[in-house]
């Protein structure tokens, strides 16, 4: 269901509604002459500013494929098979003209590249982007590569073909540079023709050696036109609905199926051919809609999503790996005694985000070109994670950035579930230790959200406060597609969200998850 009014007027549509309802109600029972008050000038409880907010994960092609506006799918051959995305076409095989080479021990962070040894004919370097290139006609394109040849020789013409192969935008580049290192180069072009499934062809003339890595192309109408940035008509989306904070860059995905795959911030910043993509961990989580081509490259990293808050007027809620992975899958943990590169980096990103330019990490947000502070004042530790494992782990988490930060809020994790043993001891625990936000996630179906809509009303109005990081209603199984966004669901999460308003002297912030399908 598409929202058109902003989350802070969510509310103000439910009474809309609810007094439709009241009024047809009053008109067939007419008999019983009801008289319903509502005193406006009495409030119950004072709703914070940045109550609602959004909650953004890269999942549904949310990141790659969807708000980065880069539109080159595997654009530095990293993914498990290097040419996935890719396609080549030629008039006659010629073997080892093409060769994916890894450098793994000079570039771990970026090891693969194309080496092109072409003394033949021309041939053709096709990328089918994510799911199909968008084209949109007049709009410029542009592109960009690192290259390296010992000698010039090869002329790349850039195309932009349609779902029947024509051309609809065309450039062209010589790279004019020798030498061992790996140098940059770009060049722009104008499609003349609109197109939502067209395709990206590099054509390669000429004869020589080139290896070539970081093939990207973007559109010219980037998020205030920076360069390799964001999709400005879904950031402009994300501007309209007013949040009040963004909560990133995820939930599980932060947690990775594993340790080693889990979500490190260091390596989502600095120039992009140094970020270390990493396989996405909703790339095979689910049998019935598996997605082999789903990574993460993070182009869209910290600084990004620190420079996207601030843009749209809303907080930063960064939350980070407590050094577990995810309990569903491997369930894998770092020793105690290991923990502390965990709780540095937790360390470092208020830094980053907060220090002065004099500190380590707020020169290295400096030299991003970002010399003011991002003002951040919360941060999750760890996401769903659950038992007593989780709670040694947020004790060290808690005693090093308090004992440092001791007005930073930090929200802890009641795992997976709003109610149960795993739920109950979260719960009584960080209330009894005086957690700052307790952070509930809930994906129920619509009559649980019908009888919880006061779930709060008996909470403790002092104390630990809640934080409603996830929630969705998650409609009959056997409804399919759109039809799973439907009028219930949108009535129930309507009614929830009445109560948690209403108790918002308890709930002091909620998010709706996932922000884009």
């Amino acid at each position: 269901m598409k929202l058109n009014y902003p989350v802070k007027s969510i509310f103000s549509a439910c009474i809309a509604y609810a007094a439709v309802g009241i009024g047809y109600t009053t008109a067939v029972q007419a008999q019983t002459a009801k008289v319903i008050k509502v005193k406006t000038d009495q409030s119950i409880a004072k709703v914070q500013p940045n109550m609602w907010g959004v909650f953004f994960e890269d999942i549904n092609f949310g990141a790659d494929g969807g708000i980065y506006a880069e539109l080159i799918k595997n654009r530095s051959f990293e993914f498990t098979k290097p040419l996935m995305g890719w396609s080549i076409q030629r008039k006659k095989q010629q073997e080892g003209e093409i060769l994916v080479v890894n450098r793994k021990e000079v570039n771990t962070a970026n090891p693969r590249y194309l080496q092109v040894k072409k003394q033949t004919d021309d041939f053709e370097l096709i990328n089918e982007g994510f799911k199909g290139i968008g084209v949109k006609k007049g709009l410029r394109y542009d592109f960009s590569f690192m290259y390296r040849q010992s000698a010039p020789g090869v002329k790349l013409v850039l195309m932009l073909k349609d779902a029947n192969n024509k051309i609809i935008g065309q450039g062209t580049l010589t790279p004019d540079q020798t030498g061992n290192d790996w140098k940059k180069q770009s060049a722009s072009f104008t499609a003349t023709e609109t197109d939502p499934k067209a395709k990206f062809s590099i054509l390669f003339q000429g004869n020589g050696n080139i290896d070539v890595d970081m093939i990207s192309l973007f559109p010219g109408d980037t998020w205030k036109n920076r360069p390799q940035g964001l999709r400005a008509d879904m950031v402009q989306l994300l501007a309209d609905m007013k949040p009040g904070f963004i909560r990133f860059p995820g939930g599980c995905i932060v947690e990775g199926t594993d340790l080693a795959n889990r979500y490190q911030w260091k390596k989502t910043i600095g120039p992009i051919e140094n970020r270390q993509l990493i396989i996405n961990r909703w790339n095979t989580e689910f049998p019935h809609r598996v997605a082999p081509d789903y990574f993460q490259s993070f182009g869209l990293g910290f600084f990004e999503y620190f420079q996207l808050a601030e843009d749209i007027g809303s907080d930063a809620l960064p939350i980070l790996n407590c050094g577990m992975a995810c309990q569903f899958n491997s369930a894998e943990v770092a020793e105690l005694d290991e923990l502390d590169p965990y709780v540095q980096d937790a360390l470092d990103l208020i830094e980053f985000a907060n220090g002065d330019v004099t500190t380590k990490w707020g020169k290295v947000r400096a030299d991003l070109g970002h010399p003011k502070s991002f003002n951040l004042k919360m941060m999750g530790v760890g996401n769903e994670n659950w038992g007593p494992q989780y709670l040694e782990r947020l004790a060290i988490f808690t005693k090093a950035i308090k004992a440092k930060y001791p007005d930073f809020k930090l929200i802890n994790s009641s795992g997976t579930d709003p109610e149960g043993d795993r739920f109950n001891l979260l719960n009584t625990t960080l209330r009894s230790n005086h957690a700052d936000f307790i952070d509930e996630h809930y994906y129920r179906p619509a009559d649980w959200f019908l009888k919880n809509a006061g779930r709060y009303d008996s909470y403790p109005r002092n104390g630990s406060k809640v934080f409603v990081g996830e929630y969705a209603v998650h409609a009959d199984g056997k409804i399919e597609g759109s039809n799973r966004n439907n009028w219930e669901s949108a009535l129930a999460s309507a009614s929830l969200m009445t109560g948690l308003e209403r108790n918002a002297d308890v709930v002091q912030m909620a998010s709706y998850a996932p922000t884009f399908c």
